[in-house]
């Protein structure tokens, strides 16, 4: 089985690049499944329910996010719903609406959020072992996005799942590292799979909006990069699908110009 997993789409420039490349990406490497982290999808905070079908028609199979899922309230009320293709954090604490996993699928799909310099939120880790202890997804290859900032949690994170998950992705920074590889047991592991935007821009936001808060130190909102040259990053792992275990993982970069 081959798996896609996309980096942060930001903003309509992001959504605009996605419907560009990922439909020839589905064809040309004989995609089985989709995984699209969404959660700066509209103007780069949050999701709408537009955005999020317009990314499901672009060839997306299933949605995660992180700490912007709330954001935009219009999407609140569907999370609930188990046909809605959004997943927000496994680990958010369990009073919230929606789900953090999802095993409708060929693929089973977790989303977590890191504690590190994010939130407060109960362990990812224990929120993942609990999930794994019963016979949640058998059979299927699963996969997991941690939405986190440290590059220690992600890492550490994978090494506690190697074996036992197909893939962990790591989410949130938008910088995608080139540390593709397979673990021990057969987890596939990234730290980041980086973003879908603009690529003159901090990490996909416009430049001088940026820069002034680092200046003054003064809160200005951000507009996320519509137009000129745009990156989509994104890896490809395929999965063994009589073991579950990864055989490759490798980085699925592309450039266009809007």
């Amino acid at each position: 089985m081959r798996i896609l997993m996309v980096g942060d789409v930001v903003g309509s420039g992001g959504r605009r690049t996605v419907k560009k490349i990922l439909p020839k990406l589905r064809h040309d490497l004989a995609l089985d499944f989709v995984v699209l982290q969404g959660e700066n999808l509209a103007g780069g905070f949050g999701l709408t329910l537009e955005t999020v079908y317009e990314m499901i028609e672009a060839g997306a199979d299933i949605i995660t996010t992180g700490n912007h899922v709330w954001d935009k309230r219009d999407i609140v009320r569907k999370l609930d719903d188990p046909s809605f293709p959004v997943l927000r954090p496994l680990n958010y604490p369990p009073m919230n609406p929606g789900r953090g996993a999802s095993a409708e699928g060929p693929v089973g799909v977790v989303n977590l959020i890191g504690r590190v310099w994010v939130g407060e939120f109960d362990s990812p880790f224990a929120a993942i072992d609990d999930l794994l202890a019963g016979d949640w997804a058998k059979g299927k290859p699963i996969v997991v996005d941690l939405h986190a900032e440290a590059t220690s949690e992600k890492v550490a994170l994978g090494w506690h799942l190697d074996g036992r998950v197909s893939a962990l992705v790591g989410t949130h920074t938008h910088v995608a590292t080139a540390d593709c590889r397979i673990l021990p047991e057969g987890t596939a592991y990234v730290t980041d799979l980086g973003m879908v935007g603009g690529t003159e821009s901090v990490i996909g936001m416009h430049v001088e909006e940026a820069l002034d808060r680092f200046l003054t130190g003064v809160g200005r909102r951000f507009r996320p990069v519509e137009n000129g040259p745009m990156r989509f990053n994104s890896v490809m792992i395929e999965v063994d699908d009589s073991t579950g275990n990864a055989v490759s993982i490798e980085r699925v970069d592309r450039e266009l110009e809007l």
